[in-house]
């Protein structure tokens, strides 16, 4: 099963992060299959890059946002991706 998750990139105390879709079973720091964009919350207001187009892709083919990616897209991006980001709760 694949995931969007990022992966950290900073160095110690300097964070830096890379949304990735990766194995979600592998581990955080390794391999992955596409680099979607950049999150960078050391500066005010938190910089972030990402390509929604290929956002909107991997989650059409299943892919699912890790919690703290689904957070970011929520925050950063248009109310019609965050929804199709939204975990579906089975009742």
């Amino acid at each position: 099963m694949l995931s969007i998750r990022m992966t950290r990139v900073g160095s110690k105390k300097k964070p830096f992060f890379r949304v990735v879709v990766t194995e979600a079973r592998s581990a955080r720091e390794s391999s992955f299959v596409e680099h979607l964009g950049t999150y960078n919350p050391r500066v005010k207001p938190a910089q972030v890059e990402l390509n929604t187009d290929r956002i909107q892709h991997w989650i059409s083919k299943g892919a699912k946002p890790s919690d703290s990616v689904r957070t970011l897209l929520a925050k950063h991006l248009t109310k019609n991706l965050s929804a199709v980001a939204e975990p579906v709760v089975a009742q």
